[in-house]
């Protein structure tokens, strides 16, 4: 084994499903090195035969046969991707038998359900809340009455991001205040964010990555040195602390970590999609 395979992501929709679940499962091999390909709306006999044949090409260039993770509902579109000889993992099938016999009813066999407007107050939600996450970025508003959660942090912790994914993935109205080099020094929790204590949530980062990613915005500059950042993150976890705002370090974490960890520990509870 040569320690990297080749991975397809097939899908009758957007190919979401299909990655977000592969990527799950690949993770857990940590030895392996998986370059992944997403080949999304695979829909009709012709797409499928013209999935197979970039499949097989694949297959006929490298030792390794390649691995297809399926989200293709149709048994016959399968068919014919499995044609290409790759390793086919049906991610719906171990549960669509099950849930026919459970339920007492055949699968209609209808694609886009899952990322499709199936639920269109649910879809309007999520825009409401993105056009929130956007009006209120970067303590630009700071009537915060309507925020499910206000994310607060020194300057380039993730905040911007994790609100944007919260909003467009939850619909959750996520602001975000960036604590001031004032804030910072007077040591307190600012005066204007006493009425929303309750929806606060601190981020914090580890020195040397904040001093990157500051680097990488603006490059030279006194606002990415290190020892800025350390005295920053320093007083911000002071404040965190003294006013007792649950606060999460993310330079190890990612977006959707963050985002579920924030909504968990706040109690917002809301579905995917």
């Amino acid at each position: 084994m040569n320690g990297r395979r080749t991975v397809f992501f097939v899908s009758d929709s957007t190919g979401i499903t299909a990655e977000t679940i592969g990527n799950s499962i690949l993770a857990q091999f940590e030895g392996v090195k998986f370059e992944g390909h997403r080949i999304a709306f695979v829909d009709t006999p012709d797409k499928a035969q013209a999935a197979a044949l970039r499949i097989k090409t694949v297959y006929a260039q490298n030792d390794e046969r390649p691995i297809v993770v399926n989200t293709v509902v149709d048994p016959q579109l399968c068919e014919i991707i499995a044609e290409s000889g790759a390793l086919m993992i049906d991610v719906l099938a171990p549960f669509i038998g099950t849930l026919e016999l459970e339920l007492g009813a055949r699968r209609s066999g209808a694609i886009n359900r899952a990322h499709g407007l199936v639920d269109f107050n649910q879809y309007e939600a999520r825009i409401d809340a993105t056009n929130y996450a956007l009006a209120h970025d970067d303590g630009v508003n700071i009537d915060y009455s309507q925020a499910d959660v206000v994310l607060v942090g020194v300057s380039r912790v993730g905040k911007t991001p994790t609100c944007l994914y919260m909003a467009l993935h939850y619909g959750v109205k996520a602001a975000n205040y960036p604590l001031t080099e004032e804030d910072l020094e007077h040591d307190r929790l600012p005066k204007r964010l006493e009425d929303y204590r309750n929806r606060l949530y601190g981020l914090t980062i580890d020195s040397l990555r904040l001093a990157q990613v500051r680097e990488a915005r603006r490059p030279g500059s006194a606002y990415a040195k290190l020892d800025r950042c350390k005295h920053e993150l320093v007083l911000a976890d002071r404040i965190f602390r003294r006013e007792n705002i649950p606060s999460l370090n993310t330079t190890h974490t990612s977006i959707e970590e963050i985002g579920s960890k924030i909504m968990a520990h706040l109690g917002i509870e809301r579905h995917m999609f």
